[in-house]
């Protein structure tokens, strides 16, 4: 007699029930990222190209034109720049946050509930965690591209102010690379559409109120901690202060605060692929 057929979530799981670690984790994130890049060449290259547009017509219309009335502004280190040299290294900083928010939400809701990939991936020897750094990945190559191509008009523009500067595309890298898995980490809960208007609802205010365009201290002394509590500031403020070269010991907690947000991110969108897919 013939065994019974066995159910594809049966195939998926067979080599998982081998040791937790091998459920998670195959080592095989690049595979992922190769699909999402061989994918990528289907794609219209104005969609790719206008999220790097995006930043310089704000720092064009903003920093330019409105800059030429406003004058200098001071930093929170007590440095006097111009107006463009302070929001340069903060749109710098909301474009990593944008790109890899779209990223990780909008593409990942698509391919969770309407193109259906990651149940296919999964029931391969990839494990959640493969499936969460390969996005990640993918999303950290797209803005990789966009933050150095602003780094180069920032310097030709005369807006990196000192040498460290150079810095400013890891740190942009490390900035992408907390929202990518954070924004990964929620959309693995958001069931309809609708849901996803949430992200925008939070998205706007952060990029409004962290001391993108204005300083942090115009804001009444509670607002401020409000302000400082929120993941964009810590991120404008550590990529400002290595364009500007005037780098304080505040630096360490706005890095560990994303690698915080990274591993937050990391573990919950590893346990929720797992429970969609696995359990």
């Amino acid at each position: 007699m013939s065994a019974p057929p066995t159910s594809r979530a049966g195939i998926a799981e067979a080599p998982r029930r081998t040791g937790g670690v091998r459920a998670l984790w195959a080592g095989n994130p690049w595979s992922v990222l190769q699909r999402g890049l061989i994918a990528a060449r289907s794609s219209s290259w104005i969609i790719v190209v206008s999220g790097f547009f995006e930043p310089v017509f704000y720092l064009a219309s903003m920093g330019i034109g409105l800059g030429a009335l406003i004058g200098d502004v001071e930093t929170a280190q007590g440095v006097t720049v111009s107006y463009a040299a302070f929001i340069a290294p903060a749109l710098l900083a909301v474009s990593a946050m944008n790109g890899a928010i779209y990223d990780s939400t909008w593409n990942v809701f698509f391919k969770l509930h309407y193109g259906k990939l990651y149940e296919g991936m999964l029931s391969t020897s990839l494990g959640p965690l493969d499936v969460a750094l390969g996005e990640i990945l993918y999303a950290l190559l797209r803005g990789l591209l966009y933050a150095t191509g602003f780094m180069i008009i920032m310097q030709i523009a005369g807006l990196n102010l000192a040498w460290t500067a150079v810095l400013a595309i890891p740190a942009v890298l490390l900035i992408a690379f907390g929202f990518a898995s954070l924004g990964m980490a929620v959309t693995s809960y958001m069931k309809t559409f609708q849901h996803m208007d949430w992200i925008n609802f939070v998205l706007l205010p952060m990029f409004l109120f962290s001391a993108t365009f204005y300083p942090i201290t115009v804001y009444p002394g509670w607002v401020q901690q409000i302000v400082m509590a929120l993941p964009l500031w810590h991120g404008v403020e550590m990529v400002r202060q290595l364009t500007t070269g005037i780098i304080t010991p505040d630096m360490v907690w706005h890095v560990l605060y994303y690698v915080v947000m990274i591993a937050i991110g990391l573990v919950f969108t590893t346990k929720r692929l797992r429970a969609l897919f696995l359990d």
